[in-house]
Protein backbone atom coordinates (compact mmCIF):
# COMPACT_ATOMS: atom_id res chain seq x y z
CA UNK A 1 0.00 0.00 0.00
CA UNK A 2 2.74 2.39 1.28
CA UNK A 3 4.64 1.61 -2.35
CA UNK A 4 1.41 2.26 -4.31
CA UNK A 5 0.77 5.63 -2.49
CA UNK A 6 4.73 6.59 -3.38
CA UNK A 7 4.28 5.68 -6.88
CA UNK A 8 0.86 7.96 -6.97
CA UNK A 9 2.49 10.77 -5.43
CA UNK A 10 5.78 10.67 -7.31
CA UNK A 11 3.54 10.60 -10.70
CA UNK A 12 1.61 13.61 -9.37
CA UNK A 13 4.59 15.39 -9.16
CA UNK A 14 6.49 14.89 -11.91
CA UNK A 15 3.81 14.75 -14.01
CA UNK A 16 2.88 17.58 -16.60
CA UNK A 17 -0.12 19.13 -16.72
CA UNK A 18 -2.04 20.49 -19.58
CA UNK A 19 -2.12 24.33 -19.09
CA UNK A 20 -6.35 24.50 -19.69
CA UNK A 21 -7.78 22.01 -18.24
CA UNK A 22 -5.18 21.37 -15.73
CA UNK A 23 -5.30 17.45 -16.05
CA UNK A 24 -2.03 15.27 -16.82
CA UNK A 25 -0.90 15.22 -20.34
CA UNK A 26 0.01 11.26 -21.10
CA UNK A 27 4.07 10.63 -21.10
CA UNK A 28 4.41 9.95 -24.39
CA UNK A 29 2.89 13.06 -25.55
CA UNK A 30 4.93 16.31 -26.42
CA UNK A 31 3.66 19.91 -25.77
CA UNK A 32 1.84 21.83 -23.18
CA UNK A 33 -1.49 20.94 -24.00
CA UNK A 34 -3.55 17.60 -23.75
CA UNK A 35 -5.01 15.80 -26.60
CA UNK A 36 -8.89 17.29 -25.66
CA UNK A 37 -7.59 20.86 -25.23
CA UNK A 38 -5.64 20.84 -28.82
CA UNK A 39 -8.95 20.41 -30.71
CA UNK A 40 -9.68 24.16 -29.48
CA UNK A 41 -6.14 24.57 -31.73
CA UNK A 42 -7.50 22.87 -34.93
CA UNK A 43 -6.70 24.49 -38.35
CA UNK A 44 -9.58 26.26 -39.94
CA UNK A 45 -9.75 27.50 -43.47
CA UNK A 46 -8.15 31.15 -44.01
CA UNK A 47 -6.87 32.90 -46.71
CA UNK A 48 -3.25 31.59 -46.81
CA UNK A 49 -2.13 35.17 -47.67
CA UNK A 50 -4.50 37.89 -45.57
CA UNK A 51 -5.10 34.65 -42.71
CA UNK A 52 -8.56 35.81 -42.15
CA UNK A 53 -11.34 33.04 -42.30
CA UNK A 54 -12.76 31.46 -45.80
CA UNK A 55 -14.80 28.35 -46.26
CA UNK A 56 -12.10 26.71 -47.63
CA UNK A 57 -8.49 26.95 -47.89
CA UNK A 58 -7.21 29.44 -50.90
CA UNK A 59 -4.05 30.91 -51.65
CA UNK A 60 -5.90 34.62 -52.33
CA UNK A 61 -9.51 35.25 -51.21
CA UNK A 62 -11.69 38.25 -52.99
CA UNK A 63 -9.98 40.84 -50.92
CA UNK A 64 -6.50 39.68 -51.51
CA UNK A 65 -6.78 39.45 -55.64
CA UNK A 66 -8.01 42.96 -55.49
CA UNK A 67 -5.61 44.54 -53.01
CA UNK A 68 -3.40 42.29 -52.23
CA UNK A 69 -0.69 42.94 -48.87
CA UNK A 70 2.70 43.56 -49.25
CA UNK A 71 3.19 39.93 -47.96
CA UNK A 72 3.03 36.91 -49.25
CA UNK A 73 1.84 34.76 -46.47
CA UNK A 74 0.92 34.75 -43.50
CA UNK A 75 0.82 31.55 -40.94
CA UNK A 76 -1.15 31.59 -37.53
CA UNK A 77 -2.88 29.58 -35.04
CA UNK A 78 -5.96 31.12 -34.75
CA UNK A 79 -8.60 33.87 -34.12
CA UNK A 80 -7.96 36.06 -30.74
CA UNK A 81 -10.67 34.32 -28.83
CA UNK A 82 -10.03 31.99 -26.00
CA UNK A 83 -8.39 29.79 -25.20
CA UNK A 84 -5.77 32.01 -27.19
CA UNK A 85 -6.62 35.52 -26.32
CA UNK A 86 -6.26 34.16 -22.78
CA UNK A 87 -3.11 32.73 -23.19
CA UNK A 88 -1.64 36.12 -25.08
CA UNK A 89 -2.96 37.69 -22.25
CA UNK A 90 -0.61 35.94 -19.58
CA UNK A 91 2.01 36.27 -21.81
CA UNK A 92 1.77 40.50 -22.61
CA UNK A 93 0.30 41.89 -18.99
CA UNK A 94 0.75 38.78 -16.28
CA UNK A 95 4.61 38.27 -17.08
CA UNK A 96 4.20 34.93 -18.04
CA UNK A 97 6.85 35.09 -20.90
CA UNK A 98 7.64 31.30 -20.86
CA UNK A 99 4.13 30.95 -22.56
CA UNK A 100 5.98 32.08 -25.84
CA UNK A 101 7.82 28.88 -26.39
CA UNK A 102 4.49 27.29 -25.64
CA UNK A 103 2.46 29.65 -28.43
CA UNK A 104 5.32 28.91 -30.94
CA UNK A 105 5.11 25.57 -31.12
CA UNK A 106 1.57 25.35 -31.84
CA UNK A 107 2.52 27.96 -34.86
CA UNK A 108 5.55 26.08 -36.09
CA UNK A 109 4.37 23.03 -37.72
CA UNK A 110 1.97 25.22 -40.02
CA UNK A 111 4.82 26.77 -41.70
CA UNK A 112 5.56 24.74 -44.92
CA UNK A 113 8.46 27.44 -46.08
CA UNK A 114 10.43 29.00 -43.16
CA UNK A 115 12.14 31.72 -44.01
CA UNK A 116 15.61 32.35 -43.21
CA UNK A 117 15.60 35.46 -41.32
CA UNK A 118 12.93 35.89 -38.56
CA UNK A 119 12.55 39.55 -37.09
CA UNK A 120 10.08 41.04 -34.74
CA UNK A 121 7.51 44.17 -34.25
CA UNK A 122 9.62 46.42 -32.03
CA UNK A 123 8.09 47.81 -28.99
CA UNK A 124 8.90 51.91 -27.92
CA UNK A 125 11.77 51.16 -25.24
CA UNK A 126 9.29 53.13 -22.66
CA UNK A 127 7.03 50.31 -23.03
CA UNK A 128 9.28 47.85 -23.23
CA UNK A 129 10.73 48.71 -19.85
CA UNK A 130 7.55 48.86 -18.05
CA UNK A 131 6.48 45.48 -19.35
CA UNK A 132 10.35 44.47 -19.28
CA UNK A 133 10.67 42.66 -22.54
CA UNK A 134 8.79 42.27 -25.87
CA UNK A 135 6.44 39.48 -26.37
CA UNK A 136 6.50 39.46 -30.11
CA UNK A 137 10.60 39.22 -29.89
CA UNK A 138 10.25 36.46 -27.33
CA UNK A 139 7.98 34.98 -29.89
CA UNK A 140 10.62 35.22 -32.90
CA UNK A 141 13.05 34.03 -30.90
CA UNK A 142 11.53 31.17 -30.06
CA UNK A 143 10.25 30.64 -33.33
CA UNK A 144 13.72 30.68 -35.25
CA UNK A 145 15.17 28.01 -32.66
CA UNK A 146 12.39 25.39 -33.61
CA UNK A 147 12.12 26.24 -37.41
CA UNK A 148 16.06 26.68 -37.72
CA UNK A 149 16.20 29.71 -39.22
CA UNK A 150 18.34 33.26 -37.85
CA UNK A 151 16.54 35.70 -35.82
CA UNK A 152 17.07 39.17 -35.47
CA UNK A 153 15.68 41.36 -33.24
CA UNK A 154 17.34 44.77 -33.56
CA UNK A 155 16.58 44.96 -37.46
CA UNK A 156 13.59 47.48 -36.68
CA UNK A 157 13.35 50.49 -34.64
CA UNK A 158 10.23 51.67 -33.22
CA UNK A 159 10.72 55.61 -33.33
CA UNK A 160 7.82 57.06 -31.15
CA UNK A 161 5.76 55.87 -28.56
CA UNK A 162 2.09 55.66 -30.09
CA UNK A 163 -0.97 55.19 -28.10
CA UNK A 164 -2.61 51.37 -27.90
CA UNK A 165 -4.00 50.04 -31.24
CA UNK A 166 -6.60 48.19 -29.53
CA UNK A 167 -10.22 50.02 -30.03
CA UNK A 168 -8.95 52.26 -32.81
CA UNK A 169 -9.99 52.18 -36.68
CA UNK A 170 -8.17 51.34 -39.72
CA UNK A 171 -7.94 54.81 -40.95
CA UNK A 172 -7.14 55.43 -37.34
CA UNK A 173 -4.47 53.13 -36.51
CA UNK A 174 -2.92 53.79 -39.86
CA UNK A 175 -2.85 57.36 -38.85
CA UNK A 176 -1.29 56.65 -35.84
CA UNK A 177 1.56 54.84 -36.78
CA UNK A 178 3.22 57.08 -39.84
CA UNK A 179 6.75 56.91 -39.56
CA UNK A 180 6.86 55.26 -36.29
CA UNK A 181 9.57 52.73 -37.89
CA UNK A 182 12.60 52.54 -38.98
CA UNK A 183 15.46 50.14 -39.75
CA UNK A 184 18.62 49.93 -38.01
CA UNK A 185 20.31 48.04 -40.89
CA UNK A 186 20.19 46.06 -44.19
CA UNK A 187 18.35 42.63 -43.57
CA UNK A 188 21.19 39.89 -44.55
CA UNK A 189 18.42 37.90 -46.29
CA UNK A 190 15.68 38.89 -49.34
CA UNK A 191 13.75 36.48 -47.69
CA UNK A 192 12.19 37.41 -44.39
CA UNK A 193 9.46 36.37 -41.62
CA UNK A 194 7.79 38.99 -39.14
CA UNK A 195 6.77 37.65 -36.34
CA UNK A 196 3.58 39.91 -33.95
CA UNK A 197 1.48 38.49 -31.68
CA UNK A 198 -1.85 40.11 -32.68
CA UNK A 199 -3.34 41.25 -36.52
CA UNK A 200 -6.32 43.10 -36.65
CA UNK A 201 -6.10 45.17 -39.59
CA UNK A 202 -2.33 44.78 -39.97
CA UNK A 203 -1.72 48.69 -40.28
CA UNK A 204 1.58 47.28 -38.25
CA UNK A 205 2.74 44.81 -40.35
CA UNK A 206 2.11 46.45 -43.58
CA UNK A 207 4.01 49.95 -42.38
CA UNK A 208 6.91 47.59 -41.83
CA UNK A 209 6.95 45.69 -45.26
CA UNK A 210 6.73 49.02 -47.04
CA UNK A 211 10.36 49.80 -45.18
CA UNK A 212 11.41 46.37 -45.77
CA UNK A 213 10.40 46.27 -49.80
CA UNK A 214 12.00 49.67 -50.15
CA UNK A 215 15.47 48.14 -48.84
CA UNK A 216 15.25 45.19 -51.74
CA UNK A 217 13.80 42.33 -49.65
CA UNK A 218 12.04 40.28 -52.15
CA UNK A 219 9.49 38.18 -50.01
CA UNK A 220 8.04 39.09 -46.78
CA UNK A 221 6.04 36.32 -44.43
CA UNK A 222 4.07 37.03 -41.26
CA UNK A 223 4.43 34.85 -38.33
CA UNK A 224 2.07 35.53 -35.92
CA UNK A 225 -0.52 33.96 -32.67
CA UNK A 226 -4.18 35.43 -33.81
CA UNK A 227 -5.22 36.71 -36.86
CA UNK A 228 -8.40 38.63 -36.10
CA UNK A 229 -11.20 40.19 -38.25
CA UNK A 230 -10.61 43.82 -38.90
CA UNK A 231 -12.53 46.27 -36.35
CA UNK A 232 -15.61 48.23 -38.48
CA UNK A 233 -14.37 51.93 -39.37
Amino acid sequence: MLSHWVQKTITRLVSRQCLLCRLPIETHQTGAWCKTCLTYFAPQPRCQQCGLPTLITVPQCGQCLANPPPWQRLYCVGDYIFPLSHTIHQLKYEGQFWQSRHLSALLTPRIDTPAPLITSVPLHWQRRLKRGFNQSALLASQLSQQLGASCDNQLIKRNRATPQQQGLSKLQRKQNLKHAFTLRHLPTHKHIALVDDVVTTGSTVQQICQLLLEVGVERIDIYCICRTPEPKD
